[in-house]
């Protein structure tokens, strides 16, 4: 079907980029989605984020291109690292030895293949859902900016959680809620168009002016169901771009 051609259309091009500088924007952009949402249904399909998978991809390389022959300072260059300790650090981190010692011939290297999206049968499990049109609302709270290569946000987000629990944050924000929809949000806007923030918020159109405010845009939404911990919430993300968006 036409997404999954789009994606990998996507990893053509990183494959064609591999010893170039490789545009996050471009690969969205022929997923026909923002920057954020392609890194998200990347990792979720190919269980590993996107910046780890080039980072594969080119190390399989280096590696081919050191056991040929060629020297280390340039095979660091032709795949981006201006840093003979940058490339040592990744290589390392991919083969388990350093790239000097690649180069014996008794050397166990791994090799990471290039990755090809297909269809698969699933949806055992149903899923609850709804489209619903909704008009613009706004939200006020705290945020932090976010990085454009999301796994590092790991740390970031779990870390204003902990912040917001011990400051007494989150029950102030409680005291503020008067719209729907009703609940402590966590809300990420990452579109390609502002920058990338990170809010804990409620919905509310009280004035604080110890409070970030931020105005939601009208859309069509798909709203499900789910419950649990913040790992069930994230498995159902899952679900949902891998199951119920390529249907």
């Amino acid at each position: 079907m036409e997404w999954i051609a789009r994606l990998n259309s996507a990893i053509d091009r990183i494959e064609e980029n591999l010893a170039q500088e490789i545009e996050y924007a471009e690969l969205a952009r022929i997923a026909c989605c923002s920057v954020y949402h392609f890194q998200r249904m990347f990792a979720y399909l190919a269980d590993v984020p996107l910046s780890g998978y080039i980072r594969r991809r080119r190390m399989s390389l280096a590696a081919t291109d050191l056991r040929s022959g060629e020297k280390v300072i340039d095979v660091a260059l032709k795949y981006g690292y201006d840093s003979p300790t940058a490339f040592n650090r990744a290589f390392q981190g991919v083969h388990g030895i350093s790239p000097s010692a690649a180069k014996s011939a008794d050397a166990l290297l791994k090799s990471y293949p290039k990755i090809n999206f297909h269809m698969a049968i699933t949806g055992a499990e149903e899923m609850k859902y709804r489209i619903e049109e909704k008009g613009a609302f706004r939200i006020i709270g705290v945020s932090a900016p976010l990085h454009h290569e999301i796994e590092k946000n790991f740390e970031v987000v779990p870390a204003m959680w902990q912040q917001a629990a011990v400051s007494g944050t989150i029950p102030k924000l409680a005291s503020l809620m008067d719209s729907q929809p009703f609940g402590l949000l966590g809300v990420s806007t990452c579109n390609n168009d502002e920058e990338w923030k990170y809010f804990i918020a409620v919905a509310s159109t009280a004035a604080d002016s110890d409070f970030e405010e931020y105005t939601v845009p009208s859309a069509t939404w798909a709203v499900f169901t789910g419950s649990g911990t913040n790992e069930a919430i994230q498995e159902l993300e899952k679900r949902i771009v891998t199951e119920w968006l390529p249907t």
